[in-house]
């Protein structure tokens, strides 16, 4: 239960003793709550789905691209290990500088492609996630609400359904 605990000074307890109160007396107020799923509401837009889309085939291109150098590298070293033996020794230093250029190179190359797909992924979901913040504003202030705590990731074992309010389609309604 959410409950919030205000100190005071009775009033009519202070009156009593002749303007001396007898000490605090403890009030509680029951706050009324929201809750809901953000990703829920997220995934329900239907601007989530095209931006899904939109980066799936991004991550299919830089797929498509990792496996073609991957596969460059891999003909490349085949065929080093088939010559090596047959290779003068700088030749065979030469050979392995560019195979160790070319991990180098697919190395950076993963990595900056995941930068650029989290950097996709944050501007795509950024406005619609925006959209979802303002929904709850919108709701949690109509509904007088004085808090609303978002229920993804477990970090909420148990709501008592009967004390809040689940405003999950509240919010998917108000943010189409």
């Amino acid at each position: 239960m959410v409950t919030l605990a205000v100190s005071a000074q009775s009033v009519t307890a202070a009156a009593a003793t002749n303007g001396r109160p007898d000490g605090p007396v403890m009030q509680t107020a029951q706050l009324k709550y929201g809750y809901l799923s953000c990703d829920s509401a997220l995934h329900a837009l239907p601007e989530y789905a095209a931006a899904m889309r939109n980066l799936n085939g991004l991550r299919g291109k830089y797929a498509a691209e990792m496996k073609r150098v991957e596969d460059e590298f891999n003909s490349k070293y085949e065929l080093f290990l088939e010559g090596q033996h047959d290779f003068a020794p700088s030749i065979r230093q030469k050979r392995q500088a560019e195979l160790q250029e070319l991990i180098e190179k697919n190395t950076a190359f993963k990595k900056k492609a995941q930068q650029l797909l989290e950097k996709a992924t944050q501007e795509a979901l950024s406005p619609l996630k925006q959209t979802i913040q303002a929904a709850i504003t919108r709701i949690g202030q109509q509904k007088g609400l004085a808090f609303v705590v978002n229920t993804d990731g477990g970090s909420l074992p148990f709501i008592n359904p009967a004390l809040g309010e689940d405003i999950t389609g509240d919010v998917i309604r108000a943010s189409r």
